[in-house]
C-alpha cells in the first residue's frame, strides 16, 4: 500500500528530475523540498513544479524548520570522487581529510575552507541524521577510491548497488547508489544503442561517452572536435555517415597522426591542408541529450542547448532511479 501525501527532501536537486520520477510512479506527494542554488537548474525546476518548496543552499538547511520528511533523495557532488578529479575526495584547501561528520561540522563551525564541493556529502548526513526519513537514497560516480566508498557505506550502513546507465540508455555510465529501499536490483539490459537515438547520422560507438557538465563547453572547429574524439576517446561526436567516419579517421592519420593539438594548430598554421572531410561533424542535439539520460522530450526546452547540456550531464539518468524507486513499500 503506498502512503498517501508524503514529504520529500530532493538534495543537490538539478532540475528537479526527481520530481517527474515520483509523478511517473504515481507516488503522490503533499510537499517537495528541494535544495539547489544553480540559476538554470532552478529555471527548469520552476518552469515545470510551481509548488516545490525551495531551500537555496543545503548548508543552512535547518531540520527543525522542517515538516516530516518520509524520503530523501540526492546525488551529492561527484569532482573530488571521481577520475577526472583525481579522486581527492573529501578534504580542506590543506589537504586534511574528513573521515566524520563530528569532523566535518567542527570545521564548519570555524569556517574552514574546504576543497571543491564534494564536501557537500557531508550535508547530506547531517540531514538524513536528524530527519530519520523512512527511505533514503544517494547516488554518485562509480569511479571512487575503495577509501570514500567504504566511509560513504560505513555511514549509511548499506552497501552501494553499482548500476551502468547503458542497460536503460545508450549511454555508459557507471553509479553506485546507496539505498535502504529493499531488494533493489540490477536491472535488465534493454540493449538500446547509440544509433537508435540519433536524430540523424551515425556514430561508430555502440554506446555514448559519459555524458559530463562539460558538454556545456563544446570545442568550436571541427577538426579540434574531431582531434579530442580520436585522439583520447574523450566526449562523442556524430558523423554524417559511416563513410564520413572512415573519410576523416585516413585524412587524420595522413595529416595529424600522434599531434597534439598545439602541434596540429602549428601544422596547419605552415601548411594548406584542406579540412572540408571534417564538415558536418557534430555534437549531440539538445533532444538527444535528453534521451541519454532518459529524460522527457523538451524537459529543458526553456534552455539552448549548450545551458541544458551541463544541467543533463549533471543529472541523473530518469529510468534508472525509477527501477530503484519502484522498489519502495509503504
Amino acid at each position: 500500500m503506498i502512503l498517501m501525501g508524503f514529504n520529500i527532501l530532493s538534495t543537490f536537486s538539478g532540475m528537479e528530475i526527481s520530481r517527474e520520477i515520483f509523478n511517473e510512479l504515481d507516488l503522490n506527494v503533499d510537499q517537495w523540498f528541494s535544495s539547489e542554488v544553480d540559476t538554470y537548474s532552478l529555471a527548469v525546476s520552476k518552469y515545470h513544479y510551481s509548488d516545490v518548496i525551495h531551500l537555496g543552499d543545503i548548508k543552512k538547511i535547518m531540520p527543525n524548520e522542517l515538516p516530516r520528511i518520509d524520503i530523501i533523495v540526492g546525488g551529492s557532488p561527484c569532482q573530488g570522487f571521481s577520475f577526472a578529479g583525481k579522486q581527492k575526495g573529501m578534504t580542506t584547501k590543506e589537504k586534511l581529510e574528513i573521515t566524520t561528520l563530528e569532523q566535518y561540522l567542527h570545521l564548519k563551525d570555524i569556517n574552514f575552507e574546504f576543497d571543491g564541493q564534494s564536501y557537500l556529502f557531508w550535508e547530506y548526513i547531517r540531514l538524513l541524521k536528524e530527519l530519520k526519513p523512512k527511505y533514503f537514497l544517494l547516488e554518485n560516480v562509480g569511479s571512487m577510491a575503495k577509501k570514500d566508498r567504504d566511509i560513504i557505506t560505513e555511514l549509511l550502513g548499506v552497501k552501494p548497488i553499482k548500476i551502468n546507465s547503458k542497460l536503460m540508455s545508450s549511454q555508459l555510465r557507471n553509479r553506485y547508489y546507496w539505498t535502504n529501499i529493499p531488494n533493489v536490483t540490477v536491472p535488465k539490459d534493454k540493449g538500446i544503442k547509440l544509433n537508435d537515438i540519433l536524430v540523424d547520422g551515425w556514430s561508430d560507438r555502440e554506446n555514448a561517452r559519459c555524458l559530463l557538465e562539460s558538454e556545456s563547453r563544446p570545442l568550436s572547429t571541427p577538426v579540434k572536435m574531431f582531434h579530442r574524439y580520436y585522439s583520447t576517446g574523450f566526449t562523442s561526436l556524430i558523423f554524417k555517415s559511416k563513410q564520413h567516419y572512415l573519410d576523416c579517421v585516413d585524412h587524420y592519420k595522413a595529416n595529424f597522426n600522434k599531434l597534439s593539438a598545439k602541434e596540429i594548430d602549428t601544422k596547419l598554421k605552415e601548411q594548406n591542408i584542406k579540412l572540408d572531410v571534417y564538415k558536418g561533424v557534430r555534437y549531440f542535439y539538445q533532444s538527444e541529450l535528453e534521451k541519454l539520460q532518459t529524460v522527457p522530450t523538451n524537459y529543458t526546452e526553456i534552455l539552448n542547448r549548450n545551458e541544458s547540456a551541463g544541467l543533463i550531464g549533471d543529472g541523473w539518468t530518469v529510468d534508472v532511479i525509477a527501477h530503484i524507486l519502484s522498489f519502495m513499500e509503504f
